[in-house]
């Protein structure tokens, strides 16, 4: 009898992450839950009952589940269903978030947003966060700066007993080292790998249910939809913008974004014309620059990011590399540059890509629409 009630509770977990992972035309799971219509993202199943969420993250480079978590607002679930749930190997974790070990500075960006910065107990790669809260919570020793993201110290994390780890996952990275003894819950934040700009900003569903907030996320996701449509139809209308060239050197290579990016899409987005448009790769293609030269010289504006104390200059940038004034764009003028010390580019524009495209729409369409600039800003002598 015992080895006959072990095999029903093992078919049963089986059969509750099948109905995770996969959902009815009508958003409803086949097991009683419903499942959250999410409208752009692909990696992420949300199902919710009434006495839990069953959160499903499909691997972006693997066929199969990246991890699954069992949301938890109490002890009240079922005990038949929480050991068949443990038998599928998903991380438990009590909602809402209180104290949270935070490693990625959007995410800290995020939680501002949602007005959830108060379960922010500790961050990692402080030097990379340009929020200036933060900077001021941690130096009155009330959120702990647990040193790099890569390898943390353990010893600080423990300290603060946070109910959550948020850190971002990465292929073939060989796990989390230290941090995956700690039983803390681990939530992988892979919404960076979603195809299109608003399938990432729709995690925010996600954290808004991980941190008690889900009326204000699914509330902050609809202005960011509607926000983006808005634009995406007034560049439309536009008609066809400037050519443009994406980025710089770094070292000898050339990081261009590939045609099915999230930027990559958005010059298009925003009426431009892009180089690599017909490209498929949807990350960043490393090239030389003589390839650049040659597919790219005649565009009509230049946008880069980079990092410095004050305004970069038209000389400084030439001075990095004598090729540069063999473009088209910089004879005329037509840079434009992101100061990512100066600006909140990487806090921001991954959930509010609306913010991003209005830049863009505002540089590629400079000519016939005057929108005031966010992040870039024009490169002088």
């Amino acid at each position: 009898m015992k080895q006959v009630r072990l095999s029903l509770s093992w078919l049963l977990a089986l059969c509750l992450l099948f109905c995770a992972c996969s959902q009815r035309q009508d958003g409803t799971a086949a097991d009683g839950g419903d499942t959250l219509q999410l409208q752009y993202a692909q990696l992420l199943t949300i199902v919710d009952y009434p006495d839990h969420s069953l959160v499903t993250i499909r691997n972006p480079w693997h066929e199969g589940v990246l991890h699954s978590y069992v949301l938890e607002a109490a002890d009240s679930m079922d005990a038949a269903r929480r050991e068949a749930l443990t038998r599928t190997g998903a991380t438990f974790v009590r909602v809402p978030l209180t104290r949270s070990a935070v490693f990625t500075t959007v995410h800290c960006a995020l939680l501002t947003e949602l007005g959830r910065r108060d379960a922010i107990a500790a961050v990692a790669d402080l030097q990379y966060i340009k929020i200036p809260w933060i900077h001021d919570e941690v130096r009155a020793g009330r959120i702990a700066d647990c040193g790099g993201g890569l390898s943390p110290v353990v010893e600080k994390i423990m300290d603060v007993k946070p109910d959550a780890i948020l850190l971002s996952p990465f292929e073939n990275s060989g796990g989390y080292g230290k941090v995956e003894d700690l039983s803390i819950p681990i939530i992988e934040c892979a919404e960076y790998m979603e195809p299109t700009p608003l399938a990432r900003a729709e995690w925010m569903k996600l954290y808004g249910r991980l941190y008690g907030c889900a009326d204000v996320a699914d509330s902050l996701f609809q202005v960011v939809d509607s926000c983006y449509g808005q634009l995406k139809r007034r560049a439309a209308e536009l008609g066809q913008g400037r050519r443009v060239l994406m980025d710089k050197l770094t070292g000898s290579v050339w990081y261009v974004p590939g045609g099915k990016s999230t930027i990559g899409q958005m010059i298009q987005d925003a009426g431009g014309r892009y180089p690599w448009a017909a490209d498929e790769h949807s990350g960043s293609l490393s090239l030389p620059f003589e390839t650049v030269l040659e597919r790219a010289a005649d565009c009509d504006v230049w946008l880069y990011r980079y990092s410095a104390p004050g305004r970069q200059t038209l000389g400084e940038l030439s001075a990095e590399h004598h090729g540069y004034k063999l473009l088209e764009p910089f004879r005329r003028g037509a840079v434009y540059g992101c100061n990512v010390e100066r600006s909140l580019f990487y806090e921001e524009a991954p959930f509010r890509p609306d913010y991003l495209l209005q830049d863009f729409i505002g540089i590629i369409h400079a000519d016939t629409l005057a929108f005031p600039l966010r992040y870039y800003e024009p490169i002088r002598p």
